[in-house]
């Protein structure tokens, strides 16, 4: 089935958005000294897809993933997973906001070691109570408004106004004058400048999140052997007869704590000092 004009067009907008991101993660990883997987080949996967798998084996495809210690070569660790999104009409925002935080939360728990950012990239039409709702979950939101999206076509010529009652012949001219623009990234570079502020809220949020630092690593032996109680009188009732000179209980688990300047803790139990040592390599 051939794709619609409509649908076309709204892809041409989706991908402006992609556009216009790149180059400013790109200049970010250079300088944070990150890898920048996008859509495209790559010798350390196979397809073009920027695919990861969660804990439950089940893949989500992604716009971009930071990665430390990646290279063209080699899949790093995680440190930031962002996704950009396209809607004309509030009906769907609400849907696409559950889809994102669908395929990028269960990606953030798996990696919850590395305590990757996750961000969102949104432009058209999207309802206040969308938006916050991925705020309330943790994600950086940057947010280009329909009316910036249009401003930044008319800008080159391109009338991108449309809504339902909108002719196919319209979007054609539409797609037309589009395919004929010389340079597609001065469309991509006027968005951004229409939306600065809140482009440059969302970077400092992602460069707050990537360097970031390790302020104290608090590591716990605990010995002594664990009590389950069914009932509280019970608990209080094995902790006044405890004793805490006991001195000689064998080792339970090492409870390691990592804590950040930014006040992030990521908490873990070994039984194994190996396994806790691995842990702490990756922040090595």
């Amino acid at each position: 089935m051939a794709e619609s004009p409509a649908h076309k067009f709204g892809q041409i907008i989706g991908d402006l958005l992609e556009l216009a991101l790149e180059p400013h993660l790109q200049k970010f990883a250079r300088k944070h000294k990150l890898y920048l997987d996008k859509k495209g080949e790559r010798k350390a996967r196979s397809g073009k897809k920027v695919s990861w798998t969660d804990a439950n084996g089940n893949k989500h495809d992604l716009d971009f993933v930071l990665e430390r210690g990646g290279t063209e070569n080699k899949i790093g660790v995680p440190v930031a997973f962002i996704e950009s999104a396209w809607r004309r009409y509030t009906r769907h925002s609400r849907n696409k906001a559950q889809e994102i935080q669908s395929a990028v939360l269960p990606l953030a728990i798996k990696y919850k070691n590395s305590s990757p950012f996750v961000g969102v990239v949104l432009a058209g039409v999207f309802t206040e109570g969308a938006l916050t709702q991925l705020k309330s979950l943790g994600f950086g939101v940057l947010y280009f408004p329909y009316e910036s999206v249009v401003k930044a076509f008319t800008r080159f010529g391109i009338n991108a106004v449309f809504d339902e009652k909108t002719a196919e012949t319209d979007f054609r001219k539409k797609i037309e004058s589009w395919n004929k623009l010389p340079n597609k990234e001065d469309v991509a570079k006027e968005l951004l400048k229409l939306n600065k502020k809140s482009v440059d809220e969302f970077m400092s949020s992602l460069s707050d999140s990537v360097s970031r630092f390790i302020e104290k690593i608090i590591i716990l032996p605990l010995h002594g052997q664990e009590n389950v109680s069914n009932r509280v009188t019970e608990a209080i009732d094995y902790l006044q007869k405890y004793s805490e000179d006991n001195l000689n209980l064998p080792l339970s688990k090492y409870e390691i704590i990592v804590i950040y300047n930014t006040g992030d803790r990521i908490e873990a139990s070994f039984k194994d000092k190996k396994d806790g040592i691995n842990f702490l390599e990756i922040y090595s």
